[in-house]
């Protein structure tokens, strides 16, 4: 998020869809030790009910499955 002018006045929905779709595998591990994976897993799954997924098909798909085996 180097794009971003103040990072710590992102939300928690916004540091969910970059991490996962920029970050790499520790980026990710990092998050969901931060925020939990279930708290992780609801954000997700929130937005990819959304109308609009900014998500790529790739990244979509994995963590689908990813979530609904480790946070189910």
């Amino acid at each position: 998020m180097w794009y971003v002018k103040e990072p710590s006045r992102l939300n928690d929905e916004s540091i969910v869809e970059h991490t996962l779709n920029y970050g790499d595998w520790d980026d990710v591990q990092k998050l969901i030790k931060i925020l939990g994976i279930k708290k992780t897993s609801e954000i997700f799954n929130k937005q990819i009910s959304q109308r609009r997924v900014n998500y790529d098909a790739k990244i979509l798909n994995y963590f689908k499955l990813y979530f609904s085996k480790y946070a189910a």
